[in-house]
């Protein structure tokens, strides 16, 4: 039995890998690298930019329009004018022109307000995607934290078992207890090595987690520097959504639709537009004969290279189409409307999500009270049954129930204490509070 026990614990450092690297990470330091190293979060930072230069490119519609014109001409029979041959062999034009909109039914205005709608809530889904990589990389965080303490806690009830096995050993001896004592600790601590064994798998997959939210190697080993997990109480906890990016999305949505039904309404206005331009005409050669006088008809030839300004002003009024153009609009509307019943809906929802987040915060720090004080009680009736047990004043299965207590409320309360971390950031995400923005860099 004692061979097999020792294979068991041999395999379970064995299973420990070997890092090429130690780091050690605190809680604003792995946020730091989560948000600095998420595709997902490059990806949103991607759209915000491209946000504004849509914006940028919806403002160019105020703007006039430049253009440049050049063509070549080249007939191959020359044209009858009235008795005057027109060639236009090599004939060539070139033009600028400058094309002014001065009113398109307010299509412009529209445009360049969906383009500042746009780019806000690019914004806004940028800080939404920012927000659930800090939620993740807490996350990940405490719950490495919390495997590694749960370790060091089988470790040290390990050790006590060990402990236990000596004493006992050397009580068979002395023939004060019994072989059986002796296989029933055995037993106690094959079941030990294995939760052990499962504790340290745990571990390694916190670490891969850990490692995938802030981007670091797969081969990184990471040593938090919270070996002790400090819980406070936040000051207020309020059910207030109006920062949440979710709801400003949802409020964006809205605006866009209400701009998209004045870009339909556009359509049926009149649209005005004024442009101005240069045209230059050459080698347009002519070639006739003209009354000289007296009878007498004389040839002439003639090469034409002129240049004209031109002014335009048009105005564009749509008159009938079946009704095309108000139905446009009324479709519009009732997207505006849907847009509202959608926030209405989702509003409601977040609003159940915050509180339940908020009652998460509140029992798990009521819970971290609960399991101090059956710490505490385990502690205590630990040593008591220790004290009894050397002098013989209770059975090896009190002892060990009193050990297995001990394990069990020490886990208990490093699980209460980092799940309230966790429920915490979970609570600040779903608000949209950013408490951490600033240590985040």
């Amino acid at each position: 039995m004692r061979t097999k026990l020792y294979t068991i614990i041999a395999a379970t450092a064995l299973a420990v890998p070997a890092f090429g690297e130690n780091i050690v990470l605190t809680a604003d330091s792995c946020r730091t690298l989560a948000v600095a190293n998420s595709e997902t979060l490059r990806k949103a930072s991607n759209n915000t930019r491209r946000a504004e230069l849509d914006k940028e490119i919806a403002f160019t519609a105020y703007l006039p329009d430049f253009s440049a014109t050049a063509a070549a001409i080249y007939m191959v029979e020359d044209a009858d004018m009235m008795g005057t041959k027109l060639s236009m062999k090599g004939t060539y034009l070139a033009g600028v022109s400058l094309t002014q909109p001065l009113y398109a039914g307010g299509r412009i205005r529209a445009a360049n307000r969906l383009g500042k709608i746009g780019m806000e809530s690019a914004k806004e889904s940028e800080r939404k995607e920012r927000m659930q990589v800090i939620a993740n990389a807490d996350n990940a965080y405490w719950s490495y934290v919390a495997v590694l303490k749960k370790v060091d806690l089988l470790e040290s009830y390990a050790l006590q078992m060990d402990t236990l096995f000596a004493q006992t050993e050397k009580s068979v001896s002395a023939e004060m207890a019994t072989s059986n004592d002796l296989l029933r600790i055995e037993t106690k601590r094959s079941e030990i090595a294995y939760q052990l064994q499962k504790a340290k798998n745990g571990a390694e997959l916190c670490r891969l987690a850990l490692c995938s939210v802030t981007g670091l190697d797969f081969g990184t080993g990471i040593l938090p520097a919270d070996s002790e997990i400090s819980v406070a109480m936040p000051g207020s906890l309020t059910d207030d959504i109006s920062q949440r990016p979710e709801l400003v999305l949802l409020q964006k949505q809205i605006e866009a639709r209400e701009e998209q039904v004045k870009m339909a309404r556009a359509d049926i206005l009149p649209t005005v537009g004024l442009s101005a331009g240069y045209l230059y005409l050459g080698n347009i050669k002519m070639k006739g004969v003209f009354d000289a006088g007296n009878g007498v008809m004389a040839p002439f030839t003639n090469t034409m290279n002129d240049g004209y300004t031109t002014a335009l002003a048009t105005v564009s009024i749509p008159i009938f189409h079946w009704g095309e153009g108000r139905k446009k609009v009324k479709q519009a509307r009732i997207d505006v409307d849907n847009a509202r019943l959608e926030m209405e809906e989702n509003s409601r929802l977040m609003k159940i999500e915050v509180r339940q987040a908020i009652q998460n915060v509140t029992d798990s720090h009521n819970m971290i009270s609960t399991a101090e004080l059956g710490m505490r009680q385990a502690d205590e009736s630990l040593r008591v049954m220790r004290r009894k047990y050397d002098v013989q004043m209770c059975t090896l299965t009190d002892l060990l129930d009193a050990q297995s207590q001990w394990q069990q409320a020490r886990s208990n309360y490093i699980e209460a204490q980092s799940q309230f971390k966790i429920y915490e950031s979970e609570y600040y995400r779903v608000t949209g509070i950013e408490k951490w923005r600033d240590a985040v860099v």
